[in-house]
């Protein structure tokens, strides 16, 4: 087969840019008997796909097609006007596999991911332009993919409900961490020491990795705060998005601006560190897709709480300490809990959080993505 696959959305570094790399990159790891075609298109930052795409470069089973439309244009041409098959661009394929953004004509047969349906259940949380985008590409989605791959079974049930696509046409392929943390592995005190002080972080603290935002329920997690001991730190890592001013003045209303940790997106290595050494991951989304922190966290042996709906008691199994996320008292309980654990609880934890980590790998959602390529072409 001749596979094409759009990688655009790499160049954003979120959870779908995360995505996208690291499925492309075990695809192309375990098949060896198809051929790849890499279709990306950014005006602005073409140097980002031209670093993914030179990594293929002596793969003689992978081609690019990298061009100057920016993801605006491309809402427009695809998701709007719909005529320009992408074949023009990438050639003849069997497949092609289209992003979380745009989904273009295309002769071959039509596969999607679908990681979230936060446009249609959470709207407010995202810009009008963003949510149009979205309502669009669903609409062709439903009639013209051939298969979609929904990142958890709670998409999947999303998916069917708000879309209305007959759920024998929805394959639930689970993601992966991105970052594999090896929780054995010791960092040199020096270098905890200049990270701590980079960040003006200090012992004990919960870690929050996630894009600022209402769906976050960020709030909540700060309310919770107040009632914990003074000596305990929450330090949010994640891009500033458009809940950012909102969670700044609740710091400040609650009297926690030297409790609380504002980091903004920070180097991988560097957040290692702080999965190390952190009292457990919080986490305690109102709606998530999959939840990529929260494996990562796993992964890296670092407790859990999270939320008790969407996708994530999928990804978090036995593993987790749940809570309620409308519920600040059951979030602070549960943060109370666990800086109170004794050593043996806390090891018993962490190896059934290993245990659940394990359950998913990049080889396994490849084996299962390439799966569905050949489905479609029976």
């Amino acid at each position: 087969m001749k596979i094409g696959i759009d990688i655009s959305q790499i160049v954003y570094d979120t959870g779908v840019s995360n995505y996208t790399k690291s499925l492309v990159s075990a695809l192309i790891a375990v098949d060896k008997s198809n051929q790849y075609v890499l279709f990306g298109g950014s005006f602005r930052q073409r140097g980002v796909l031209r670093d993914f795409t030179n990594k293929f470069q002596n793969n003689k089973s992978v081609s690019t097609r990298l061009t100057l439309i920016s993801p605006r244009v491309a809402d427009i041409l695809w998701n709007r006007i719909h005529k320009i098959p992408i074949d023009v661009f990438i050639g003849k394929t069997d497949v092609f596999h289209a992003s979380d953004w745009t989904q273009p004509p295309t002769r071959a047969a039509k596969i999607t991911t679908i990681h979230d349906l936060v446009p249609l259940k959470f709207p407010e949380s995202l810009p009008k332009e963003i949510i149009a985008a979205h309502l669009n590409r669903f609409k062709w989605v439903k009639k013209e993919c051939d298969l979609i791959i929904a990142v958890s079974k709670s998409t999947k049930k999303d998916i069917v409900e708000l879309l209305e696509i007959p759920p024998d046409k929805i394959k639930v392929i689970y993601e992966a961490s991105h970052e594999h943390i090896d929780p054995n592995t010791q960092v040199r005190p020096e270098i905890i020491k200049k990270i701590f002080k980079t960040y003006n972080i200090k012992k004990p603290f919960f870690l929050s990795v996630a894009t600022l935002e209402p769906r976050k329920n960020l709030l909540r997690v700060l309310e919770a705060m107040v009632k914990l001991p003074k000596s305990v730190q929450l330090v949010l890592v994640g891009k500033f998005g458009w809940g950012t001013n909102e969670i700044i003045q609740k710091i400040k209303k609650l009297g926690l601006s030297d409790r609380i940790v504002l980091t903004g997106y920070i180097p991988a290595q560097e957040l290692s560190v702080l999965y190390k050494n952190a009292i457990a991951l919080v986490y305690v989304s109102l709606y998530e897709g999959f939840g990529l922190s929260v494996l990562t966290a796993l992964t890296a042996g670092l407790p859990v709480i999270i939320s008790d709906v969407s996708s994530l008691p999928e990804i978090g199994g036995d593993a987790a300490f749940y809570v309620n996320p409308q519920n600040v008292d059951d979030i602070r309980q549960k943060m109370e809990k666990m800086l109170n654990l004794t050593s043996k609880a806390r090891r018993e934890i962490i190896t059934r959080g290993l245990v659940q980590a394990k359950k998913f790998s990049w080889e396994k959602t490849a084996r299962q993505t390439l799966e569905v390529y050949r489905e479609v072409k029976e």
